[in-house]
């Protein structure tokens, strides 16, 4: 049976429209992020996206966690769909101009206590080392994977700006919650309509409104991945004056080596 709705249909629909409301807002309100900054942070956000998570669905995906109705899809490349590949740039644009309408910064050094890195970067490898144990059974499986993926990328983010995303958690929890319930809403229709399916045998079966919890994680942590990345760049990027010490280490290094 063919599917009312295709993958590309949800994103004229669901997807281009409120992106298209918030990059508008953004770029029009002056207290809004926007320039060059958190657009290039974007764009690096967007790459990283892509590069990251193509090896996922293409893992998944004929592993049999999920599958995609009759005409849903285009065309796929590897065992992605071509609208699946696009939505590894949309939603990044997405929570990207929503973050814009809420800026989070705080006034604080890139030097944060080593034990803050430490628990940054222990917490984010154990929750890696949970999904990889959890990718061992089939029940388990797209739950573990998720874990297991998003893992190591939250040990980068927490071990480097642990101690100020803590100290902007109000406006990243907003950031984060409000494109996470838009996209679960989404997805939820997008299931019901049986553009996708997610399979039973890979699943836990804890389905809160029929949403199963391992896609309601995955929006979040990407999400999560999202909202953190800009933040800290943007970060990054007004301490940056606090580098110069780095800069002529490196100089000197270098200086070194061509001596040699």
């Amino acid at each position: 049976m063919t599917v009312p709705l295709t993958y590309f249909g949800v994103h004229l629909m669901f997807i281009l429209p409120p992106l298209l409301i918030l990059g508008w807002l953004a770029h029009r309100r002056d207290r809004a992020w926007w320039g060059v900054r958190p657009l290039s942070g974007l764009a690096i956000m967007i790459g990283l996206a892509v590069v990251y998570t193509t090896p996922l669905t293409n893992h998944l995906i004929p592993a049999g966690v999920w599958w995609y109705g009759e005409g849903a899809v285009i065309a796929t490349i590897w065992h992605t769909p071509i609208e699946e590949y696009t939505f590894f740039i949309l939603q990044p644009m997405l929570t990207a101009f929503w973050l814009f309408q809420l800026p989070a910064t705080a006034d604080r050094s890139l030097a944060i206590p080593l034990t803050h890195r430490l628990i940054g970067v222990g917490s984010g490898l154990s929750i890696a080392g949970i999904g990889l144990l959890l990718t061992a059974n089939t029940p388990t499986y797209y739950l573990g994977w998720v874990l297991l993926w998003a893992g190591p990328i939250l040990a980068i983010q927490w071990g480097f700006g642990l101690t100020y995303l803590w100290a902007v958690r109000r406006p990243l929890v907003a950031a984060i919650a409000v494109p996470t319930l838009y996209l679960w809403i989404v997805d939820r229709v997008a299931i019901e309509l049986g553009i996708w399916v997610i399979s039973d045998a890979h699943t836990i079966g804890f389905a809160p409104l029929g949403l199963p919890v391992e896609e309601a994680l995955f929006f979040l942590v990407t999400n999560v991945f999202l909202v953190q990345g800009l933040v800290m760049y943007v970060w990054l990027l007004e301490r940056i004056h606090e580098l110069p010490s780095l800069t002529r280490l490196a100089t000197r290094l270098a200086a070194r080596s061509d001596e040699r």
